[in-house]
């Protein structure tokens, strides 16, 4: 058999196969670009679902006991007394919880914000914080957002 015959033998397909060669190489590029930019936003989409907590608002507070969890043992500066529906009848005494200022409430600073996050325990309950809600140790609130701004937004996780 000589090599024209063997090129053109491989280069065809069976006449019932309704795409060409090239027709099929089109397709299958396109396939895989797709397939590639699905496992792409599948990455991203993980990523963005780690980052990201409960939304809720943070004030802050400066005095820090006695407290509901601890009475008068002092429990540091980076503290937090958290609304009813975090607290659960002191189950989340000592619970830890990362928080994220995510922006102000247009109360003070244009931009409050400082970037970062702080771990804060829970010692006590909020009575006056809405849903979701934290009354942060100024020390925590300082290292998050500006005083100034007195309310953020935040994001949290435990």
């Amino acid at each position: 058999m000589c090599k024209a015959s063997q090129k053109s033998y491989t280069q065809r397909l069976p006449s019932f196969f309704p795409y060409s060669i090239s027709q099929l190489r089109k397709k299958y590029t396109k396939m895989a670009a797709l397939v590639r930019a699905m496992i792409m936003v599948t990455i991203f989409a993980s990523f963005a679902s780690v980052a990201f907590g409960i939304q809720g608002v943070a004030t802050y507070y400066t005095q820090y006991y006695p407290s509901s969890c601890y009475g008068n043992d002092n429990q540091g500066t980076m503290i937090a007394a958290v609304s009813a529906d975090i607290f659960q009848n002191k189950a989340a005494c000592g619970s830890m919880y990362r928080v994220t200022c995510v922006s102000g409430t247009n109360l003070g600073v244009a931009q409050p914000c400082r970037g970062g996050s702080v771990t804060v325990k829970v010692v006590d309950l909020c009575p006056g914080c809405a849903a979701n809600g934290f009354d942060l140790s100024l020390e925590a609130f300082s290292a998050i957002a500006d005083p100034a701004e007195g309310k953020i937004i935040i994001d949290y996780e435990q």
